[in-house]
């Protein structure tokens, strides 16, 4: 099983062009240009891993396009599951997306004021998901 964390960000300045020094606010306004993440899931699942479980993570800030999102990242790349929420919810509500299913699953008032983190929760759902799948396979 492949449990990947979901990346903080899709950009990034490479080390080689990230000034040693201060940028100084006297030279004017500032341009930086930033380079795509490099998209590893695809190798792991064609490549390096073609019969592991493998899952991946879909955070939106928007809500109304996360399961959209989500789906589009199983037939691109497909793998087995993907956790997808928006950045909002994020701590409380979740939906494990299959290509036959969706689960939402969701945290209580009770649960969230007991200090239940969601992660019990998906990890739960995710061992079950692990365990068919190795005896489907």
């Amino acid at each position: 099983m492949f449990y990947l964390a979901a990346a903080v960000s899709d950009f990034y300045v490479p080390v080689s062009e990230m000034p040693e020094h201060k940028i100084q606010s006297s030279r004017g306004p500032l341009q930086i240009t930033m380079k795509m993440v490099p998209k590893m899931l695809s190798p792991l699942v064609k490549d390096w891993a073609p019969k592991a479980f493998i899952i991946s993570f879909k955070l939106e800030t928007d809500p109304s396009i996360v399961i959209d999102r989500a789906r589009n990242a199983l037939e691109v790349y497909r793998h087995q599951v993907v956790v997808a929420n928006s950045l909002e919810s994020r701590r409380s509500s979740v939906v494990i997306l299959t290509k036959d299913s969706e689960t939402k699953i969701l945290l209580s008032e009770e649960e969230v004021e007991k200090g239940i983190d969601i992660e019990e929760k998906i990890v739960g759902d995710l061992q079950s998901r692990h365990t068919a799948f190795i005896h489907e396979n």
